[in-house]
């Protein structure tokens, strides 16, 4: 077993695994999402698979919304893992 691997074990083990992954999307939304999304983002947080996205822009919080879906397996694909599992944009 490689180190990553006994790694997961144990996040899986301790109740830990949600936990890291959604710290994960926080930190990675910035890449994932590019620099005028990441300007016009208020705030975004992660609890237990559910993203909540605060925009700051009505246009930018429609498209968002009307792309939810595939936001979310980039963001699940960027992490490699089903870290996502639902989503809500707010204004």
């Amino acid at each position: 077993m490689s180190i990553s691997e006994a790694l997961v074990s144990f996040l899986r083990e301790n109740g830990l695994e949600q936990s890291v992954l959604d710290v994960q999307i926080e930190e990675i939304w910035p890449k994932v999402m590019g620099e005028t999304v990441t300007k016009l983002t208020r705030s975004i947080e992660v609890k237990n698979g559910l993203l909540v996205v605060h925009i700051s822009s009505a246009a930018l919080k429609a498209q968002l919304f009307e792309n939810r879906f595939e936001l979310v397996r980039k963001l699940n694909e960027a992490v490699g893992a089903p870290a996502i599992k639902d989503c809500r944009i707010l204004g």
